[in-house]
């Protein structure tokens, strides 16, 4: 195949460490995107060609392999010169949900939704042999109907993963058994989709004040057990996420069949709004006639306040779920954890 189609290159939406993203029309589908992506600088001719040759039949097999949580390929072209490839898919115009992780957590009811799809169209990869090896929120697309799909997907392989993830930050998805020096499996895909569920529930800010940097410490083991949560996110959802996110993959949901099970039980209510910022977690929630409010507050070096409280939409009182000040934080997430699992549970 060559460039002399009825393809036609457009400017470009988005640039990745395999190479960019460009809009395009084809006379055949419309509006498309097209991802082109050649030989990475650290990469050897023979390492290249393996991949490109990998690119090539990964590509032919997912364009087979339609799902609606997929991004449906259409097509896969070389240029003149063989040293790119081309892979022809569906644009997605809701973009990824990178966006929607550098802006604010995401309620409980938003990251279940697509967690699940993406979960779905990791069904329909594995049941076909192919792992992904890059989930992420940068590699889950929203499609025009606003459903989640997969991107990105047969770009990594096991022999570059961890260059390519130690160049683009991708390590932080990395489970503990693959920078220990072992391969990738539909569990290592299950760790990934663990991980990218915590950052989607916590937004960019909190995640960026861990403790740790992930890649520095998944590896020596206990990763899932220390992480840090947002008060008002269940114990249940933790307990799916630490199962995930195990450091025995034979602990973890063997498959994504388990992981949508494990989905299905999950409360989304109540569905607190949160936001994120330095020095400051806000809640918002509004039912039954009432908005509800949580502040948490950091007051000085170390020390927090807190406050809950209720008002009527129209006329009424004021109520007060309760207050303290001058707390440490450990003190203050334990109330705040005991606030929203007791008092806040049913609002």
């Amino acid at each position: 195949m060559t460039l002399r189609s009825n393809l036609k290159i457009g400017p470009p939406i988005g640039a990745g460490f395999f190479g960019e993203v460009f809009s395009a029309t084809d006379d055949a589908h419309g509006t498309v995107a097209v991802k082109i992506q050649g030989k990475l600088p650290f990469e050897a001719d023979a390492d290249w060609q393996l991949r490109r040759n990998s690119h090539l039949a990964e590509g032919q097999r997912l364009s087979r392999a339609k799902h609606a949580n997929v991004v449906q390929i259409h097509t896969i072209l070389e240029d003149d010169a063989s040293d790119a490839v081309l892979i022809v898919m569906d644009l997605c115009p809701g973009g990824s949900l990178q966006s929607r992780f550098e802006l604010d957590p995401m309620s409980l009811a938003e990251v279940r939704k697509y967690t699940t799809q993406v979960t779905m169209g990791l069904v329909a990869l594995h049941s076909r042999q192919m792992l992904h090896r890059d989930i992420k929120p940068g590699n889950i697309l929203l499609n025009r109907q606003g459903t989640a799909q997969i991107g990105d997907f047969g770009l990594v392989t096991d022999n570059i993963i961890l260059g390519y993830g130690s160049a683009t930050g991708y390590s932080d998805h990395l489970s503990p058994e693959v920078l220990n020096g072992g391969g990738t499996s539909v569990k290592s895909d299950i760790w990934a989709l663990g991980m990218t569920m915590y950052r989607l529930l916590h937004g960019s800010e909190w995640y960026s004040k861990l403790p740790f940097p992930p890649r520095n410490v998944v590896g020596k083991g206990g990763f899932a057990k220390s992480l840090p949560w947002l008060p008002h996110i269940p114990q249940a959802w933790r307990t799916v996420i630490r199962t995930m996110m195990n450091d025995d993959p034979g602990a973890r949901y063997q498959n994504g069949s388990g992981v949508l099970r494990a989905f299905a039980r999950l409360v989304t209510t109540p569905q607190w709004q949160c936001s994120v910022r330095p020095g400051q977690i806000t809640w918002r929630h509004q039912a039954k006639g009432r908005n509800y409010f949580v502040d948490w507050t950091e007051t000085s070096s170390r020390k927090y306040d807190w406050a809950a409280w209720s008002e009527p939409v129209g006329q009424g009182n004021r109520r007060s779920f309760g207050k303290s000040k001058n707390l440490d934080y450990g003190a203050a997430e334990r109330e705040l954890n005991r606030l929203f699992a007791t008092k806040l549970a049913n609002v």
